[in-house]
């Protein structure tokens, strides 16, 4: 049986189509541009920054590069939105296992939305900090709770960029 169609295949399938919704802001159905300023939108709300300032800008350039990396992944017919096939085909085909090229693309967003969260200016988040993060991108407060300790992999109160860029690459290429 080739690893395409392998249980541990079906299941990571599972697993990513499950993971979807955190792109679909909206809940509509697919993934498009919209999603992408949504969220961070509501990142700069939670934390009370503007768009035009320089941390602004710089998240929705991340946002549009999220975008544009995930389309470029998985927008199979062009329509600049991706659905739930697309978005599970494009993470069989080009992203289980690689976690590398998806930090990549998500390096841009994740480095912009962690000095927005960055209340203290330390280049760190705190555990509170990055649960209303979290919250913000529609992460439920149990799930965003739970999710802001695993990061904390010293157990010291605070989160790294690189622990939160790894942990964000590997939630989406590779099975839990």
């Amino acid at each position: 049986m080739d690893r395409m169609n392998s249980p541990e295949s079906a299941e990571y399938e599972r697993e990513v189509a499950a993971r979807f919704a955190s792109f679909d802001q909206d809940g509509n159905g697919w993934i498009d541009r919209e999603d992408f300023s949504t969220a961070a939108a509501a990142l700069l709300a939670e934390f009370d920054t503007t768009a035009r300032c320089d941390k602004g800008q710089a998240l929705y350039g991340g946002a549009e590069a999220l975008w544009q990396g995930l389309a470029g992944i998985a927008d199979v017919d062009g329509d600049q939105r991706v659905t739930r096939q697309e978005f599970v085909g494009g993470a069989l085909k080009r992203l289980r296992d690689r976690t590398r090229g998806f930090t990549e693309i998500a390096r841009p967003f994740l480095h912009a939305a962690f000095a927005v969260a960055d209340t203290s200016g330390e280049g760190t988040l705190s555990l509170p900090d990055a649960e209303r993060a979290l919250r913000a991108l529609g992460v439920s407060p149990g799930l965003a709770a739970d999710a802001a300790a695993a990061l904390d992999r010293d157990a010291d109160g605070r989160i790294t960029e690189p622990d939160a860029l790894a942990a964000f690459a590997a939630y989406f290429t590779t099975m839990t």
